[in-house]
């Protein structure tokens, strides 16, 4: 059986995120990788689409993880996200998991959305779900909040953990 596969993305770059209830996919830049030694999350995409490294913070696919997608490693996932909100009059925040986020493979299917509600000053947010993963299909994190004007998200992290599944 293979050991575990992982990818760490970590964004500290300010992502201003609309006030227009709609849910946004946080993007990561490609040359500052915490660990992506599976090319999960990659300028060069599995449906051969491709964009320069260094537009990541204008591209949506640089939100995107595809789950080993060059060696077909099918799974079990568990992801970690990580969100820091600054300062703004929402009410509440959200985040979730999402598979095909862009709807580019198997179509749109959220999971492990959340909602919290505001505490004064910013919001400090961590996440953490399981679920089977096809290395076909991207995954992605998503936020939105409900301030009057865009807010930034401060910081961003957003990690896969692929156990092989053994079938019995």
């Amino acid at each position: 059986m293979a050991g575990v596969r992982v990818v760490s993305l970590k964004a500290a770059v300010p992502q201003s995120i609309p006030a227009d209830g709609q849910y946004h996919l946080l993007k990561f830049p490609f040359d500052v990788e915490s660990y992506d030694p599976w090319n999960m999350h990659s300028p060069l995409q599995p449906d051969a689409y491709s964009f320069p490294a260094t537009s990541w913070a204008t591209q949506p696919r640089s939100g995107l993880v595809w789950p080993c997608w060059q060696d077909g490693v099918r799974g079990w996932g568990t992801v970690h996200g990580l969100v820091y909100w600054e300062a703004g009059d929402y009410t509440e925040v959200r985040s979730r998991i999402v598979r095909d986020p862009l709807d580019i493979a198997s179509g749109y299917d959220s999971t492990c959305t959340e909602d919290h509600v505001a505490n004064p000053g910013g919001q400090f947010r961590a996440k953490n779900w399981g679920l089977f993963i096809d290395p076909q299909v991207p995954l992605g994190l998503m936020v939105r909040h409900n301030a009057s004007d865009a807010v930034d998200v401060t910081l961003a992290e957003f990690k896969l953990v692929i156990h092989p599944v053994e079938e019995p």
